[in-house]
């Protein structure tokens, strides 16, 4: 278990960039923890999946806006996620992009729908990047000062190996069923 705790101290801020590039939720949180333990760094962490997240964004934005033909083609199962997030976008204005940064699997979503927009790409930017800014605060912070229990918790699913997978598929069950009945055809 100690040599996995080195490798992350060694390797984890490179891991937590990259996975921060696609949401970063779980990443984040886990070196919050690992901060709280003395393995990490919680303000390198925090600037870490600030920047990947960022600029996770910002290349979705970029590849749907000057590479449509290429996307569309990959998006062509999710036309009704597509849809949900322009109505989210029409409802809500801006705030999708702050408030997608807190809902998973909505995160890679929006900033595709925003791209197929006319949609101001500077505007897009700083907006991304405040709410990037805030999303990895809130998270980093909140995951170091919970880090005890949060801790305890990953401990108790270590030794209960059985329960991983049931939360695995009752969160992955919730969110499916969430986003088929919000994408469905009225």
């Amino acid at each position: 278990m100690e040599d996995t705790f080195n490798n992350l101290a060694t390797y984890g801020y490179i891991a937590l960039f990259f996975y921060s590039l696609g949401g970063g939720f779980i990443g984040l949180v886990a070196a919050g923890v690992l901060s709280y333990m003395g393995k990490m760094d919680i303000t390198a962490s925090i600037t870490v999946a600030f920047l990947g997240n960022m600029l996770g964004d910002v290349l979705l934005f970029w590849l749907t806006r000057y590479q449509k033909s290429m996307m569309m083609d990959t998006l062509r199962k999710h036309r009704r996620k597509l849809a949900l997030s322009h109505i989210l976008m029409k409802k809500h204005g801006d705030w999708v992009i702050f408030i997608q940064k807190f809902i998973y699997g909505l995160k890679t979503i929006i900033p595709i729908a925003i791209a197929l927009t006319k949609y101001d790409f500077k505007k897009f930017a700083i907006l991304n990047v405040s709410a990037a800014f805030i999303w990895a605060i809130v998270f980093g912070v909140a995951s170091y000062m919970f880090g005890a229990p949060l801790k305890a918790f990953a401990i108790y699913i270590a030794q209960n190996k059985w329960l991983a997978p049931v939360i695995l598929v009752t969160i992955g069950g919730l969110l499916w069923l969430y986003l088929s009945k919000a994408t469905q055809k009225r």
